[in-house]
């Protein structure tokens, strides 16, 4: 496999991360739009405390693959600038 075919599907895995990443950015973006900051002292909003409490476990549970996409994408755009110094390395040296 040449380098060329290699930083082509390197693209291809990135592009998938990425919006991968995004949409669920997108998504977690939605999850707290209605998400207050309020301090419940009293047991007469119970629905609306209820609310929030949803939202911060949804939230907190999308957490690990918000980090885990958005590593991912750090690693596969770090190994694409990689491989093309390389192979641009490769080109200079012949």
């Amino acid at each position: 496999m040449n380098s060329l075919t290699t930083i082509t599907t390197m693209l291809i895995i990135w592009a998938v991360v990425v919006i991968s990443f995004l949409l669920l950015l997108a998504y977690r973006s939605q999850i707290t739009r209605y998400e207050e900051d309020q301090l419940f002292l009293n047991g007469s909003n119970s629905n609306e405390e209820t609310e929030q409490h949803e939202i911060v476990r949804k939230v907190n549970r999308l957490a690990p693959y918000v980090r885990l996409l958005g590593g991912a994408a750090s690693l596969v755009t770090v190994s694409i600038v990689g491989l093309w110094m390389y192979d641009a390395w490769q080109k200079l040296s012949h």
